[in-house]
């Protein structure tokens, strides 16, 4: 699939500009497999890049200005790279205005260049397209003017440069699309950045991802109320125990014992958060071990949190992860990123994915007359250089 793509986008730049490209990149999105929530509240995720991309054709043009085409809108941009970058009304030209913006913010000098690129990453289903386009439209830049950035500080001029859109993320998203390794995870202290990886060889098992095809309008305010509620509960934590500096230094005894002080919802927010890095680093050393059933225990805990005590659940994506729950052969699943809507990742064994994804679209339709959209993902390498074979 990844290869016709890189075709297609070779052939439709040698159309275009009349000469093949010097540098191909591939970009991947990526997926959490558990740690969520909790970038905002200095704990771990545990991301991995995926075999879904995008390909990305560029050439220098010995001008001042890059023309830039995007092949599935069939839309296209001219920018002189000399200029001072401002926010445009076609939301996609940003994210390059944007990192063309954090180059000229940090003293890089470029060219003109021609770049074209095309995407196999479903679009709103919480895969990271946007870090993708960033990172790798960096990563391609990088290559072409020889600049010298390293892949931590690409991720991090991307992260900026979706900061400069206006979008205020984390880091997860552009460290696993420039970082990622074939069947590994990457653990992230988000914290410090400190990052290991872990075996993720789902050798009889597969990923499959359920996009419950919905997005409820709750997610930004409830997002912004959920992190709200975290600072008051490590504020009532940190004045009666004032060594602790987040919720990775505190277990649930603790919080219990302060359970009168906080208002329930304050109280839940805070045990889910605190539950959640303990399962991240569970789930490293189940993975460490090969235990990938334990792993699947984990994710349903995470779910049960994410859907009772954080509250960010929806009947979507609940009843997605309650048919999981009584297959035989389904051994984990849970909403993956933000929630009110979006994909659960879901690790299934082999052999009986067609049987199941057949099963979840039928029930699925019936309960909502909503179509359950279905992505098979491996683990894959981050954003790189494409050689052909």
């Amino acid at each position: 699939m990844n290869e016709i793509l890189i075709q297609d986008t070779t052939d439709f730049f040698k159309e275009k500009f009349g000469n093949s490209p010097s540098k191909t990149v591939l970009s991947p999105g990526r997926i959490n497999i558990i740690g969520e929530h909790i970038d905002y509240n200095d704990g771990y995720v545990l991301p991995a890049a995926i075999d879904k991309i995008i390909c990305f054709a560029f050439k220098k043009n010995n001008s001042n200005t890059a023309i830039i085409q995007a092949i599935d809108l069939n839309e296209s941009i001219v920018i002189d790279v000399t200029k001072e970058e401002i926010l445009s009304e076609v939301v996609w030209t940003n994210y390059l205005r944007g990192v063309l913006f954090q180059l000229k913010l940090k003293g890089y000098e470029i060219g003109g260049f021609n770049c074209a690129f095309s995407s196999n990453i479903p679009t709103g289903s919480g895969l990271s397209s946007s870090a993708a386009l960033e990172c790798g439209f960096l990563f391609g830049i990088n290559e072409m003017f020889n600049l010298g950035i390293n892949s931590i500080d690409i991720a991090l001029m991307g992260q900026k440069a979706e900061h400069w859109v206006g979008i205020n993320c984390g880091i997860m998203d552009q460290f696993s699309s420039v970082m990622g390794l074939e069947n590994k995870v990457l653990k992230i202290d988000c914290r410090t950045l400190d990052y290991t990886y872990h075996e993720a060889n789902f050798v009889d098992y597969s990923l499959i991802l359920f996009d419950s095809n919905v997005k409820h309008s709750l997610f930004t305010s409830e997002y912004n109320n959920r992190r709200i509620e975290c600072n008051e509960g490590l504020s009532i934590i940190k004045e009666n125990y004032p060594e602790i500096n987040s919720f990775r230094d505190c277990d649930v005894n603790l919080l219990t014992s302060l359970k009168s002080k906080m208002t329930d919802n304050v109280y839940r927010r805070s045990l889910y958060a605190v539950k959640e890095i303990k399962r991240v680093i569970q789930a490293c050393v189940a993975l460490d071990n090969g235990d990938i059933e334990t792993l699947g225990k984990l994710m349903f805990e995470t779910h049960e949190g994410l859907s009772k005590d954080y509250e960010v659940s929806c009947a979507e994506l609940d009843y997605l992860v309650d048919l999981a729950k009584v297959e035989e052969d389904v051994i984990g699943s849970r909403l993956m990123g933000g929630g009110f809507g979006g994909c659960t990742i879901t690790l299934v064994k082999k052999g009986s994915e067609n049987a199941i994804k057949g099963k979840f679209t039928k029930l699925y339709a019936d309960q909502f007359g909503i179509e359950l959209k279905i992505y098979d993902v491996k683990i894959s390498n981050g954003t790189s250089l494409y050689k052909k074979n």
